[in-house]
C-alpha cells in the first residue's frame, strides 16, 4: 500500500473538507478520486485486503468512490444494442483480462476481474474484487465493493449485497473455493471462510444466527462462516410476543465440513453427496 501513501492523503484532505462543508472539494480534486477508480479497475488498489490473515478495510478508497458518484454526470451510454443512462461507465476490456462475459452480463469500472473468470449474465458492481477462475452464473450480483476469491461458484440467483457505507464497514468477502448455492443470500459484511458451502437459499445477515452442529454442545456464531464448513437453511423456535404462542424465525445451521483435498471439484461434490446440500 505504500504506493498509494500519497493518494491516500490526498484522498482524506478532501474528505475532511467535504466533512467541514466544502462541497467544491471533491470537484477541484477529481484528479485523484480518478485516480483512485483506475488503481481499482485494474486490481492495483483494493477496498480491502488481507494482512496477516485478516481483512483490512481501506476507508479512504471507499470515500474515493463515493465522491466518484459526486462528481460524474448522468450520461447516455450504447454498447451493441443496450441502451443505458448512468453515472458509472461499464468495463470494456474483457479480452485483455482473459475474462468470458456472456451478454447481457454488466460490470462497472472500477470493479477488477482476474483471469479465467466467467459472468454469465450477472452484474458486479463499482468497488467490488472477483478472484481468478470464479463463476458468477446467472441472475447472481456481486455489490460494491464485495471481495470474492479464487475458484468460488455463485450460483444462479446469488445476492452479494454491496457495502459502500460506512466507510469502515467491512465488505462481504467470500474466501477462496467457496461454494454458494442456488438464491442464496450474502450481506452486511459477512465473511464467509474458504471452500464453505452453501446450501440454496441460505441467507445471511449481519444478525443472522449460524447453529453450529459439529460437537454436541449447540453453539450460535454471527458474521462468519468458518472455513470448509456446510451450512443449510433452517429456523429457529421462539417464544411470540404477548404469549401468543410460538414462531419460527431464520437461521442457518453448520451440520458438518467438507474435507480437504488437493482437488476442489472432488471435495465440493462429496460434500454435496454425503450431506445432501440442495444447490
Amino acid at each position: 500500500m505504500t504506493t498509494f501513501d500519497s493518494l491516500k492523503k490526498e484522498i482524506e484532505s478532501i474528505q475532511d473538507q467535504l466533512n467541514a462543508g466544502t462541497n467544491s472539494a471533491a470537484h477541484e480534486g477529481q484528479k485523484h478520486v480518478h485516480d483512485v477508480i483506475s488503481a481499482l479497475d485494474t486490481g492495483k488498489l483494493r477496498v480491502a485486503n488481507k494482512v496477516g490473515g485478516s481483512w483490512v478495510v481501506n476507508s479512504w478508497v471507499k470515500h474515493a468512490i463515493m465522491m466518484y458518484f459526486r462528481i460524474t454526470e448522468m450520461t447516455d451510454m450504447e454498447i451493441g444494442p443496450f441502451v443505458f443512462r448512468d453515472k458509472i461507465p461499464l468495463k470494456r476490456n474483457y479480452k485483455e483480462l482473459n475474462v468470458r462475459v456472456v451478454p447481457p452480463a454488466v460490470a462497472r469500472i472500477g470493479c477488477f476481474l482476474e483471469p479465467g473468470v466467467v459472468m454469465m449474465p450477472s452484474y458486479v458492481n463499482i468497488g467490488a474484487y472477483v478472484g481468478a477462475r470464479t463463476m458468477v452464473d446467472t441472475w447472481a450480483t456481486v455489490g460494491s465493493c464485495a471481495q470474492i476469491g479464487a475458484d468460488v461458484h455463485l450460483s444462479g440467483g446469488v445476492g452479494i449485497g454491496g457495502v459502500l457505507e460506512p466507510a469502515q464497514a467491512a465488505p462481504v468477502i467470500i474466501e477462496d473455493g467457496a461454494f454458494l448455492g442456488s438464491r442464496a443470500i450474502v450481506v452486511e459484511g459477512i465473511h464467509v471462510g474458504r471452500e464453505a458451502v452453501l446450501a440454496a437459499n441460505v441467507t445471511l445477515t449481519s444478525s443472522t444466527p449460524i447453529v453450529d452442529l459439529r460437537s454436541k454442545e449447540r453453539s450460535i456464531i454471527k458474521g462468519y462462516v468458518p472455513e470448509r464448513c456446510v451450512v443449510v437453511p433452517g429456523t429457529l423456535e421462539k417464544d411470540a410476543p404477548n404469549g401468543l404462542g410460538k414462531i419460527h424465525t431464520q437461521c442457518a445451521y453448520i451440520i458438518g465440513e467438507r474435507k480437504p483435498s488437493t482437488d476442489l471439484k472432488t471435495s465440493l461434490n462429496a460434500a454435496l453427496r454425503d450431506f445432501a446440500v440442495s444447490v
